[in-house]
């Protein structure tokens, strides 16, 4: 989540072994979102934490890691700063791509971004994300929020074989991962797997534990 601990997070992230880190733009309503990355939002919006704020947020992470940074938030706030606006500021400030939880595929389809689809998503309309999504596609495991989860949804295999058959394009695998063997158990399926709730607790401990954790995860996924 955006804030001033960020950069120093982020680069703890990437020390561990991320190849790519979302950070999150808090939105007051996050519907996608469970209780930890819930508490992380209004955690950030206490202290000030509105767009302009978060996208010289994201200029100073930037400053600080070479891996792609994906900004992640909800269509409310795009709405309000302004499409056009947002996408031209967010690619100044660094972001190589843009995540928005809540935005359908054919809305706004001129706005380049990271697609999500779901378990509950048709055949029809996983082929539209797939062509319309900006580098890879988001594999939403589960027909719910985010947040840690006993075992890895049996949801995913059957998505991303439906997935598999209509693109070749790279698919991700987030929510519900929150350990190492979960994580594991979600490569050998997807071409990556995200992993946010598990990671804001770690960083709730600091830089240091969220180093340890992500270099659990890249372990796991050797």
């Amino acid at each position: 989540m955006a804030g001033a601990e960020t950069p120093e997070l982020a680069r703890a992230a990437e020390s561990g072994g991320a190849d790519l880190i979302e950070i999150g733009f808090p939105f007051s309503d996050p519907l996608a979102d469970g209780p930890v990355i819930r508490r992380a939002a209004e955690r950030a919006l206490a202290a000030g934490m509105r767009t302009q704020a978060c996208l010289e947020n994201l200029r100073a992470i930037g400053e600080l890691v070479g891996v792609p940074l994906v900004p992640m938030t909800y269509a409310s706030l795009l709405e309000a700063y302004g499409w056009e606006r947002f996408a031209v500021d967010a690619r100044d400030a660094g972001a190589s791509s843009l995540i928005v939880a809540d935005l359908p595929v054919d809305a706004q389809p001129e706005l380049s971004r990271v697609q999500l689809v779901a378990p509950t998503s048709t055949d029809e309309r996983i082929a539209l994300a797939s062509e319309r999504t900006d580098g890879w596609l988001y594999l939403v495991t589960v027909a719910g929020t985010t947040g840690a989860r006993a075992e890895l949804s049996p949801a995913l295999a059957p998505l991303v074989a439906r997935t598999r058959a209509l693109t070749d394009i790279p698919l991700y695998a987030g929510f519900g991962i929150s350990t190492p063997e979960q994580a594991a158990a979600a490569a050998e399926l997807a071409d990556g797997v995200v992993v946010g709730s598990a990671a804001l607790l770690a960083a709730e401990e600091g830089a240091g534990a969220l180093e340890r954790f992500v270099a659990h995860l890249r372990a796991a996924l050797a």
